[in-house]
């Protein structure tokens, strides 16, 4: 007879494949964490629901907070001043390392056993 998994195993994973689809394998990263989420899209735990959704709703508007938000501020300045491409990197770093911190935090959590919830960008509903 196989023991029960953690439910903390999900969790970790979610949370894990966020930060690996930040920092190593953006879009590959993302794609797995799909699967995972649609192999776990009928879970009862609600510690694995809670990641699992967290981190695909907040993967979502970290690509567009780290794509379209660039895009804009790239085509509002002029490419040929500095002051664009300060703001651009300044905008990018901050809002990239931001995004890393937190997903450590939800990391962490999720080691833990507890629900996490992303400041600002992450969903009540879970």
């Amino acid at each position: 007879m196989d023991p029960l998994p953690d439910p903390r195993t999900q969790a970790v994973q979610a949370e894990a494949l966020y930060l690996l689809n930040l920092l190593i394998a953006p879009g590959l990263a993302f794609l797995l964490l799909l699967g995972l989420a649609y192999q776990q899209r009928a879970s009862t735990n609600p510690l694995t629901r809670c990641h699992v959704r967290q981190t695909v709703w907040v993967s979502l508007q970290a690509g567009l907070l780290l794509a379209v938000v660039p895009a804009i501020i790239a085509l509002i300045g002029d490419l040929d001043a500095p002051t664009t491409w300060m703001l651009l990197v300044l905008y990018f770093v901050c809002c990239h390392a931001t995004l890393v911190l937190l997903g450590v935090l939800g990391l962490s959590r999720g080691i833990a056993g507890q629900t996490f919830v992303y400041p600002l960008l992450g969903s009540r509903k879970w």
